[in-house]
């Protein structure tokens, strides 16, 4: 025993043991502190996914616990405590019992239900003041919006580790960039856990996980999910796809498909987001394309004419335009408004070929991931080598596209040539200093259409849906200011081959500009088996979705003598003289309102450098030292918000679209701490 006495003292490792370390893992204890993970936000600051605390229910039932009887600190009477907690907590008593009755046990838990409580639940259960009853805290993810942009945001959940682990959406994508690092406190402890006292602690802080800023705006993504909603009314489909980018930088303003779920309870029927990764044939949409590959190529006359109805290929298969009598002789033009099949088919025959029309389609970005960010993106597919499929190829038949390669090729038309990337997340921003870590903008790809070519699509375009009698006529609004081509494609057969032939055996699709004297967002939208193989389901939901989003943006005209559009570049009128900014806005012929009885201008919306249009308004806020709340109802949220803002007021919303109601009335004075109410609607009525 004295010589192992000796050797222990003087050894630093006995039987591969190293004695140094063993000490100190046996007293050094390392607490873990959990990072936030960061919230995702829309593009106007509303929170989309964000942590709330939870707890889970413990009952502590070891009478060891309790030194002072007078305060119990186990359970003492399980069948009061059961019967308690049983229709608070949705378990049966007797399940409940099952828990509190387990022997040679410290503490147990009540399973599923007596996890992830919230607030309310919590302080109902502290409520009954049972003894033996404890809490323990963590975080949940949270959706607030429920339903809304499902697919986009995804969700995270609980692993098994007890950490919030991005599933789906953005919140898979940026998992590490949301989560951050978790930090530790390493100390040691006694022989009873505690900390011995005059020791150091070596503390790591955790690194916060980052705030994301999506390109999605909120009342947007709202007008496109009411809009498939309403629709579903009167009409059923397998799924529907609606998705809205900017024209002018390329971000994604919305994107919804139903069925969809509620990332709260994840009612999924489909994890696979039909925007980015699930591709499908797109149709006649797709002639836009191949026109304008014809025409960049050198090879189109829009009044060269052909035969339309029926066209028999080489090996006897017979194509047909989808009215199978056709429209006679008609021109390439005409052949674009009708939706002819057979028109790109002599098109490609006379004067294309496959290299020709792929190497376009790929320019074009279709074959290939736009490199949105979310994950597991579908690149499609372009396989096409012989007569038959060249054909089909170019009305969209035989390929795989996705929405959004449809809505990034689209760009090419609202742009003047110029492609641009397609994105999704606005900035991501570290949540404790408030610095941008990552900002986005537009991004340009290469010129791939001359303005020639673009100003002949968007004719053929505008006659397709304002032409009385073309397919698109079904999309035509007051004013003519939609444009678009119209898609049918018939679904693959896949167990036999060929494709399905039953009345709703399709996936139409719509591909619009709006407006077109101004574009400021490119729709595309596509729906599956229809019921009764109707166009009325998207149709009816584009125009809903065009109606709000033109009085979102401030597009009131509906009358066909519509005033064109021109765009203003913001300059600074802050310390300026009030009629200098007059005069300058006056002309230029943009909108201005004047805040205040001052002479000079100490503050504006928009500001300096942002890129308006005539049908904006300019608010001038002078240096008067009474300041009254002016009269927002009718504009925008974003509009309204940004100004009452600026005037130091801070602004509640309710509901997304536009002012139809303030709570405070025009004429109140601003005081400091001021809030006013502002409630939203979808659709304001224009006197």
């Amino acid at each position: 025993m004295i010589g192992r006495v000796i050797q222990l003292g003087t050894s630093q490792e006995i039987d591969g043991v190293n004695l140094k370390e063993l000490a100190s893992k046996r007293t050094t204890k390392k607490d873990t502190i959990s990072a936030q993970r960061g919230t995702i936000y829309a593009s106007d600051g509303d929170a989309l996914a964000q942590n709330v605390a939870s707890y889970k229910l413990i009952a502590f039932l070891d009478s060891k616990r309790t030194t002072n009887p007078k305060k119990p600190q186990h359970v003492i009477d399980k069948e009061e405590t059961a019967e308690k907690l049983s229709p608070i907590l949705g378990i049966d008593k007797e399940e409940i019992l099952h828990y509190l009755s387990k022997e040679n046990v410290y503490q147990t838990e009540f399973g599923p239900k007596g996890k992830g409580l919230n607030e309310i639940t919590k302080n109902q259960i502290e409520e009954l003041n049972l003894p033996g009853l404890g809490f323990m805290e963590s975080y949940k993810r949270y959706y607030p919006k429920g339903q809304f942009a499902s697919y986009v945001i995804g969700y995270a959940k609980e692993d098994d580790e007890g950490n919030i682990k991005g599933e789906m959406g953005i919140e898979k994508q940026y998992d590490k960039t949301l989560k951050g690092e978790d930090g530790s406190i390493t100390y040691q402890k006694d022989l009873k856990g505690y900390r011995i006292p005059d020791t150091p602690i070596v503390r790591q802080d955790a690194i916060q996980g980052k705030d994301i800023y999506l390109t999605i705006n909120s009342s947007i993504q709202f007008f496109v999910e009411q809009a498939i909603n309403d629709s579903h009314k009167d009409y059923n489909w397998e799924w529907f796809t609606v998705t809205i980018l900017d024209a002018k930088t390329g971000a994604v303003l919305a994107t919804a498909s139903d069925p969809g779920f509620d990332p709260n309870v994840r009612n999924i029927s489909n994890y696979m987001d039909i925007f980015c990764q699930t591709p499908y044939e797109p149709g006649s949409t797709m002639k836009t394309f191949t026109y304008m590959a014809a025409m960049e190529n050198g090879v189109y006359d829009g009044s060269e004419t052909y035969l339309s109805g029926l066209y028999e290929t080489s090996d006897g298969t017979v194509i047909g335009d989808w009215n199978r009598n056709g429209w006679g002789v008609i021109s390439f033009d005409q052949g674009y408004a009708y939706s002819s099949n057979v028109g790109v088919i002599n098109m490609i025959h006379r004067h294309m070929n496959s290299t020709m029309l792929r190497q376009y389609f790929k320019r074009l970005g279709f074959g290939k991931k736009t490199g949105i960010e979310l994950p597991s993106e579908n690149r499609g597919k372009l396989d096409f080598k012989y007569e038959t499929e060249i054909y089909n190829a170019g009305f969209g038949q035989g390929i795989l596209t996705t929405p959004i390669q449809n809505a990034k090729a689209m760009t090419a038309l609202t742009n003047d040539g110029m492609l641009l990337e397609p994105y999704l997340i606005s900035k991501i921003v570290d949540a404790e200093t408030q610095e941008v870590i990552l900002e986005n903008k537009r991004a340009e790809i290469e010129r791939v259409a001359s303005t020639q070519t673009v100003q002949k699509i968007l004719q053929l375009m505008d006659d397709t849906v304002n032409a009385y009698g073309n397919t698109g006529s079904g999309y035509r609004i007051e004013g003519g200011e939609l444009i678009g081509k119209t898609g049918t494609a018939q679904i693959a057969n896949e167990q036999g081959g060929g494709y399905l032939n039953g009345e709703e055996d399709i996936i139409s699709s719509f591909a619009g500009i709006y407006p077109k004297s101004d574009p400021q967002i490119i729709i595309y939208a596509s729906v599956k088996k229809p019921s009764g193989g109707s166009q009325k389901s998207i149709s009816n939901a584009i125009k809903d979705i065009v109606f709000n989003v033109s009085k979102y943006y401030g597009n009131t005209d509906t009358n066909t003598n519509v005033v064109p559009i021109n765009d203003f570049k913001v300059p600074s009128f802050i310390n300026k003289k009030l009629d200098y900014a007059k005069t300058t806005l006056d002309a230029s012929g943009i909108p201005y309102a004047v805040i205040g009885n001052g002479n000079k201008v100490i503050k504006q919306t928009p500001s300096k450098g942002e890129i308006i249009t005539n049908k904006d308004t300019v608010f001038l806020i002078t240096n008067d030292s009474s300041i009254k709340i002016p009269n927002v109802v009718g504009y925008s949220s974003k509009v309204a918000k940004d100004l009452l803002s600026k005037l130091g007021v801070k602004v509640n919303l309710d509901g997304v679209g536009y002012v139809v109601e303030q709570s405070l009335p025009e004429g109140t004075d601003i005081t400091e701490g001021l809030e006013i109410n502002l409630k939203l609607s979808p659709k304001f009525a224009v006197e």
